[in-house]
């Protein structure tokens, strides 16, 4: 007897401890139909955070005007030359100019001077004047000045810490310093030294620590499969 009511009292307690499971609809088997997932590259719900940045080495899914396995680094004449007929296809505005600007200062006008004639400081400490008005410069395309900047050549490192999209806004800049595109441009420094914010780059947008641009794999299949997401949208990248 005594047995018996033991084994109701277990009973009875198991009844009494599954109850708030079962007034709260709690599923015990999901048959792994439900559960929390996220799409590779995804953002985090509602935030811009991605879930990982992209691989080192990996491919931009925006392109890039000239991948390494097509024309290397090499700092030869034969491989800039290679690299003369490459388009520009940043059209020149002042969104274009005024970032080339930045860009031209923090990297070329310590060289070439803010006017690109080659009088910048390091002349001073016996770096060759390097003068980019010249009329052997002007005839230049905007391509051969891009590759220059990718691969450097001679006393010029390469400077691919300038992103393709800003080196083409540097392009833009220094073909109005040389005259040749119409436009007039401020030039000089754009704030004293030490000063950050927005007369700084930002953070890399093709680099590892910068999420690709998210687009749902279902959605290649529907007509919406050009509109971006929220935050692909914010940085201006399109399919």
């Amino acid at each position: 007897m005594v047995q018996w009511r033991c084994v109701v009292s277990v009973r009875i307690r198991s009844l009494v401890l599954a109850l708030p499971l079962t007034l709260t609809a709690c599923e015990w088997f999901t048959d792994f139909k439900r559960q929390p997932s996220i799409w590779t590259w995804e953002q985090v719900k509602d935030s811009t955070v991605p879930s990982r940045g992209n691989p080192q080495m990996s491919v931009p899914t925006t392109g890039t005007a000239m991948a390494g396995y097509q024309v290397s680094y090499g700092a030869f004449p034969a491989t800039i030359d290679s690299m003369a007929g490459i388009p520009n296809p940043t059209p020149v505005s002042d969104s274009s100019l005024a970032n080339g600007r930045k860009y031209f200062q923090i990297n070329c006008a310590v060289c070439h001077g803010d006017r690109a004639m080659g009088d910048g400081p390091a002349t001073k400490f016996g770096m060759p004047g390097i003068n980019l008005a010249t009329d052997m410069t002007k005839a230049r395309t905007d391509g051969y000045i891009f590759g220059m900047i990718r691969n450097g050549r001679g006393l010029m490192p390469p400077y691919n810490r300038i992103e393709e999209m800003d080196r083409w806004d540097v392009v833009n800049y220094l073909r109005a310093l040389q005259g040749l595109n119409g436009r007039q441009v401020e030039v000089g420094p754009l704030a004293a030294p030490g000063v950050t914010g927005d007369k700084v780059p930002g953070p890399s947008r093709m680099g590892p620590t910068e999420p690709a641009p998210f687009f749902k794999p279902r959605s290649v299949l529907r007509a919406d499969s050009a509109k971006p997401t929220a935050d692909t949208a914010a940085r201006g990248v399109t399919r």
